[in-house]
C-alpha cells in the first residue's frame, strides 16, 4: 500500500480531483476534493496505509458500507467510498463549521443550556445509531461538529472496523479510540462492547463541555487509560460552582466503571441531565429518527474530524 501523497490535481477513480490538503491526524489524511460529476466540494478522507493495513481495506469498506445507511439529522452522512493503489477513502460532505474541540469555548466552561442542547443532540445520534446495532467506539470532541448550533457526529464505523479485525484475527489487544474518552470496558478490551461505552465516552465529553477538561488526563495515553480504568472523576461542582450537585450526579452515574451502572441509553442520560438541572424553559428540538436532513447549506470544515 501506498499513502495517496500528491494531492493537489489527482484524480480518485475517475470523479474526486483533490484540491488541498485540509489537515492530517494518526488515522487519515482529509483533502478537499472536487466532485467532477455533481460539481460540488467534497471532503475526501483518505486512510494512513499503515491503519490500512491493519484493518484490511474489505473490512474498512464493509463498515463504510453498514455506517452510509444512517441517516439523521445529527451524523455527518457518507457520501462514498473506495480505493486508490489499495488505500481505502471515504467522501463527506465539505462543511464550514468547526469541531467541537475547535470552538471558541474549547479549554473553557461552556453555557449550561449549550451544554444540554448539544448533549440531546449527540445523544439523538446515538440512540439512532444503537437501534440500528452501529457502536461509535470514538465518541470525542473532535468527532462533534458544530454549525450554527447544530451538532453533526462524524467517524462512525472506523473504530469499529479496527476493533473487529483485531478481535477476529485474535491478535494482542491494543485499544483503539482516544484515551480521554474511553470507556474502562473499552480500554481493558472486554470481548463484547455495546452502546453504553459510548455512553460513556459522551459522558467524558460532557464533563469537559461543563468544566474545560476532560475527566482524566496523564503524561501518556497508558496512564491515561490506568485513571479510565481505576480512578473517579473529580466532582463538577467542585470545579464550577453553578452546575447543581444533581447535574453532577448524572454524570457521575453516566462515568461508572461498570456499564450496567450507566443510563441505559444516551437519550436516557440526555433526558436526565435536563431534568436534574430543571431547565424547564429549555426544550430539545425534535428529530425524528430517520430524518433525511442533512448539512447541505451547513458548511464546515471536516479537517477536524480525523
Amino acid at each position: 500500500m501506498t499513502a495517496i501523497t500528491q494531492g493537489h490535481g489527482e484524480v480518485l477513480d475517475g470523479r474526486y480531483r483533490l484540491e488541498r490538503e485540509l489537515g492530517r491526524g494518526g488515522m487519515a489524511t482529509v483533502f478537499l476534493a472536487e466532485d467532477l460529476r455533481h460539481l460540488r466540494q467534497v471532503a475526501v478522507k483518505v486512510l494512513h496505509p499503515e491503519l490500512a493495513s491493519r484493518v484490511g481495506v474489505d473490512q474498512f469498506l464493509h463498515e463504510i458500507q453498514v455506517t452510509a445507511r444512517l441517516q439523521h439529522p445529527n451524523i455527518l452522512p457518507l457520501l462514498d467510498s473506495g480505493t486508490k493503489d489499495g488505500v481505502p477513502y471515504y467522501v463527506m460532505p465539505y462543511v464550514a463549521c468547526k469541531s467541537l474541540n475547535h470552538s471558541r469555548y474549547h479549554g473553557r466552561k461552556r453555557p449550561l443550556e449549550d451544554v444540554y442542547r448539544l448533549t440531546r443532540q449527540v445523544a439523538d445520534a446515538l440512540d439512532y445509531s444503537h437501534a440500528n446495532d452501529i457502536i461509535h467506539l470514538d465518541i470525542k470532541p473532535e468527532n462533534i461538529l458544530l454549525s450554527e448550533g447544530h451538532a453533526y457526529v462524524g467517524d462512525f464505523g472506523i473504530a469499529r472496523a479496527v476493533c473487529d479485525r483485531c478481535l477476529a484475527e485474535g491478535r494482542e489487544y491494543s485499544p483503539f479510540g482516544t484515551p480521554e474518552y474511553m470507556s474502562p470496558e473499552q480500554a481493558t478490551g472486554a470481548d463484547v462492547l455495546d452502546g453504553r461505552s459510548d455512553i460513556y465516552s459522551l459522558a467524558c465529553v460532557v464533563y469537559e463541555m461543563l468544566t474545560g477538561a476532560p475527566p482524566f488526563r496523564g503524561i501518556t495515553a497508558e496512564a491515561v487509560l490506568f485513571h479510565q480504568v481505576t480512578s473517579q472523576p473529580r466532582s463538577v461542582t467542585a470545579v464550577r460552582e453553578d452546575v447543581p450537585p444533581s447535574v453532577d450526579a448524572v454524570i457521575l452515574q453516566a462515568l461508572a466503571k461498570l456499564p450496567g451502572e450507566r443510563p441505559a441509553t444516551a437519550g436516557a442520560l440526555a433526558t436526565a441531565l435536563v431534568e436534574a438541572a430543571g431547565a424547564s424553559r429549555w426544550h430539545p428540538v425534535a428529530t425524528g429518527s430517520r430524518g433525511s436532513r442533512r448539512p447541505a447549506n451547513t458548511p464546515g470544515s471536516v479537517v477536524e474530524l480525523i
